[in-house]
């Protein structure tokens, strides 16, 4: 499911406009955004954990040459499964 088939379904759930429904998962999603951004975290009870976590610096290697190569360090966003959504998948 994309961004788009999501529209459609909170559309076809709430019985709303495509463009009223793209606004509410836009809101949704900054609301997530701007979570992680402040809190560096985001729980949904029943659904996971969103959380920003630190990467060391670290030595990689060019896969056509197998050159060593230096990845900075950095942040991503991992996602811990809540307890209903394993149950349910």
């Amino acid at each position: 499911m994309n961004k788009s088939h999501l529209v459609a379904f909170v559309a076809g759930e709430l019985q709303t406009s495509r463009l009223q429904a793209a606004s509410l998962v836009d809101t949704v999603l900054a609301g997530i955004r701007k979570g992680l951004v402040e809190e560096n975290s985001v729980t949904l009870s029943g659904f996971g954990t969103f959380e920003v976590k630190s990467r060391k610096a670290r030595v990689g290697r060019n896969p056509q040459t197998g050159e060593p190569i230096q990845i900075c360090a950095g942040r991503r966003v991992g996602f811990r499964v809540g307890k209903a959504l394993r149950e349910s998948v």
